[in-house]
């Protein structure tokens, strides 16, 4: 498929997961055409980085469940920031690992989960629809989250052949698998579409953590996850990210970024960096 066909397969008002980790392996040009697209009143399950504050810059957001939201190297995402403390979007905070046991719940398609993770903690205040349930065999008091149903998962991965079936060759799944056993259909953004047998012609069958049953559509995407990392094919582009931060914080700086980088096809932004890149001084 084609980034535009995946995102003409979605709907306004649906719950979307994006796979990844802060700003790790995000399946970023699935993002930026949700960007371009007339979708909205999204609510996006991550744990989130740039591709959480670029849906929120363009507006596409009505709530975010997320574990965090972060740049990695810098620690708050600057849209999200922006959102949260002015109260823009409606947010569910779980911990981290609350948040995978509720996409586990979801894949088994089990309506809750127990688990220790949030008790004795500010979570369960901020999140008053959580509950509790008692444990048959001990009585022990017990979290109860609740499985997180997706319509629809978006997630990037280093290779993948047609049918679906895709490789990890960085050191971290992250729970990609997860988020796509959560959704009713699961799209898969790659660097590079092979034959099925190159797969594991030289990775072992252990990086093929996404199956083709879990998938609905491949899309080749080659650098697709700028500029988050996608080991080992290329790692985070720190100075387009400082340069997304410092826009993200004035009005005038972002209207220029968004014209330069993200009003235009896949293509085009992917030229544009590559340009930016090329007129910067070299480093030392």
């Amino acid at each position: 498929m084609a980034a535009a066909d995946v995102v003409a397969e979605l709907r306004p008002g649906m719950t979307i997961g994006i796979g990844g980790w802060g700003s790790r392996r995000k399946p970023m040009a699935l993002v930026r055409e949700i960007c371009r697209s007339e979708l909205a009143d999204l609510t996006i399950v991550s744990y989130g980085g740039p591709d959480v504050g670029l849906l929120l810059a363009a507006r596409k957001v009505r709530k975010l469940v997320y574990g965090f939201v972060s740049l990695d190297s810098i620690p708050l995402e600057p849209h999200f920031r922006a959102a949260r403390q002015s109260g823009a979007i409606e947010v569910t905070e779980y911990d981290e690992g609350m948040l995978q046991w509720g996409l586990y719940a979801a894949a088994c398609r089990l309506p809750f989960l127990p688990t220790r993770a949030g008790l004795g903690s500010d979570v369960l205040r901020v999140n008053p629809e959580l509950r509790t349930v008692r444990s048959p065999y001990d009585d022990e008091e017990l979290l109860a989250v609740p499985a997180l149903r997706l319509d629809a998962a978006l997630i990037h991965a280093s290779r993948a052949d047609p049918y679906g079936n895709a490789q990890f060759l960085g050191p971290d799944p992250y729970f990609d698998d997860l988020f796509c056993m959560a959704a009713e259909r699961a799209y898969v953004s790659c660097e590079q579409v092979i034959p099925t047998p190159e797969l594991t012609a030289t990775a072992p069958v252990q990086t093929l953590r996404i199956q083709r049953w879990m998938v609905a559509g491949v899309v080749e995407a080659p650098r697709g996850a700028h500029f988050t990392s996608c080991d080992p094919d290329y790692g985070r582009d720190e100075s387009f990210q400082r340069l997304y931060a410092r826009a993200a914080a004035d009005a005038a700086a972002w209207a220029d970024f968004r014209a330069t980088y993200l009003e235009r096809d896949e293509a085009g932004y992917q030229a544009a960096v590559a340009s930016g890149r090329a007129a910067a001084p070299h480093p030392l």
